[in-house]
C-alpha cells in the first residue's frame, strides 16, 4: 500500500471520521482527549509543512 502525497490531509480526514463517530458511537475511554488533541496537532503540522 503506497502512501499518499499528502499524509497531512489523509491525517485530517481520518481525523474528522473519528470525530465525528465518537459521539455517534458513544466512545469514551481514558486518554481519549489527549490522543484526539494529538492527531490533530500531527495533522495539522504535516498539512502545514505540505506532506
Amino acid at each position: 500500500m503506497k502512501l499518499p502525497k499528502s499524509l497531512g490531509m489523509l491525517f485530517l480526514g481520518i481525523w474528522l471520521i473519528v470525530t465525528g463517530l465518537i459521539p455517534l458511537l458513544n466512545l469514551s475511554f481514558s486518554g481519549l482527549g489527549i490522543f484526539m488533541a494529538l492527531f490533530a496537532i500531527a495533522a495539522g503540522v504535516l498539512v502545514i509543512l505540505g506532506r
